[in-house]
């Protein structure tokens, strides 16, 4: 008895049961707040997300990720019921956070994690993913995750275009040949439909209320190799025939539409890219994120959730998206520098969801091949990686968008 009265008498005393991470300019990471959370939920401890307050900060409904939060470098609080109560009173609306989702990067097996920016955060943070490539997408492996990014794929088959400078590298011999004994192993008599299958499987598994998110060339490639299904516009250096002249179905796509596809022989894919002819002008410029009222805008509120508004300008394949080829359903969370493009923009098809985000790495304005990767050591803080991790953490809300 003596012993159960102690326990009871500790606690009545722990006046202090939460923790409150504030997401603010006073954070010290940012990053890895992200991933003080998310461990949260995996323990299936609950997590409110105050929507415009102090950058969009967190309230884990435990102490017991004080240690976490130490060891992480990440700045929190211990707060009473009181303070919580009062936190929630100064948000525009709190976001109950239940259930961490299982999340997939479909990447090449031979990629290394810094050729992503989606991968390298999820590493700096301690967020745990599995990469799955084209055999789990076609074998349905895919519809067991309820998050999947994109690597930085050519989804209509011609890598990126790179085959007209670097066709005899080394690098690119390689992934060249992985895909065609990819195709073989799979039954296919063209690589190419291989990736044009995929492409149309994703579309399934955003419909059937997948959280799809991609960046780079990802984004527009995914919806030419929509459009084209199985048109052959590869050139015969890749797969030794023909091609004939591409006529997109727009009706097929997810988030653009009256593009055209590039037929000249230069790198450039289509005409929702853009990217300023002097690459070196965006450099130290800013793009801005568009406010939203969680009243109205729920979800497009969560995925902007920020300490600033204003980024920093990142070029890519795909560098920013041309607005007069973005479909009227989708919104525009940021536009670019240049505003007449947008940066950032997010939809829904059926009964999933898609966000895209133009650029290669956000701490890396210009990102070549073989370049070194980014040490989010030093960018602990970046708002740029937050749009990704915003994106990461939107499955774990039951949170739906109006469909009107």
């Amino acid at each position: 008895m003596k012993k159960i009265f102690i326990i009871l008498i500790f606690i009545s005393l722990k006046i202090y049961p939460y923790i409150f991470i504030p997401m603010d300019e006073e954070q010290s990471d940012h990053l890895r707040s992200y991933g003080v959370v998310f461990r949260a939920l995996e323990d299936n401890v609950k997590v409110e997300w105050l929507l415009n307050y102090r950058g969009g900060s967190f309230i884990i409904l435990s102490d017991l990720y004080e240690k976490d939060c130490i060891k992480n470098g990440v700045l929190f609080y211990n707060i009473s019921q009181e303070r919580r109560e009062y936190f929630n009173s100064l948000c525009e609306k709190m976001v109950l956070l239940e259930k961490a989702p299982k999340l997939a990067v479909y990447s090449p097996p031979d990629k290394e994690p810094w050729d992503d920016a989606v991968t390298l955060v999820l590493d700096y943070v301690g967020i745990k993913y599995d990469v799955i490539y084209d055999r789990e997408v076609l074998n349905g492996k895919i519809f067991e995750y309820d998050w999947l990014h994109l690597h930085h794929e050519d989804f209509t088959g011609q890598f990126d275009r790179f085959y007209i400078s670097s066709f005899y590298q080394p690098w690119f011999r390689k992934m060249y040949n992985m895909n065609k004994q990819i195709a073989k192993d799979l039954g296919y008599d063209k690589y190419w439909k291989v990736k044009r299958d995929v492409a149309a499987q994703i579309k399934t598994y955003v419909s059937n209320g997948g959280f799809l998110f991609a960046m780079c060339s990802g984004t527009n490639t995914l919806d030419l190799a929509l459009s084209l299904g199985y048109q052959d516009i590869i050139p015969s250096i890749l797969d030794n025939d023909g091609t004939q002249p591409p006529t997109p179905d727009y009706s097929k796509t997810l988030a653009f539409e009256n593009f055209m596809l590039n037929d000249k022989p230069d790198i450039q894919m289509d005409d929702i890219d853009y990217e300023p002819s002097d690459k070196m002008s965006w450099e130290n410029k800013k793009f801005k994120l568009k406010k939203f009222s969680p009243k109205f805008d729920l979800v497009e509120t969560m995925l902007t959730q920020n300490h600033t508004q204003f980024i920093n300008e990142f070029l890519g394949r795909t560098t920013s998206f041309d607005k007069k080829k973005i479909k009227k359903n989708v919104v525009i969370l940021a536009d670019s520098y240049d505003p007449k493009y947008a940066k950032y923009i997010h939809g829904f098809f059926k009964d999933g969801f898609f966000t895209f985000l133009a650029g290669h790495d956000p701490e890396d304005y210009v990102h070549y091949v073989n370049d070194p990767p980014t040490d989010l050591q030093y960018f602990k803080n970046s708002p740029g990686y937050r749009l990704i991790l915003n994106n990461v953490l939107f499955p774990a809300s039951r949170e739906k968008k109006k469909k009107t």
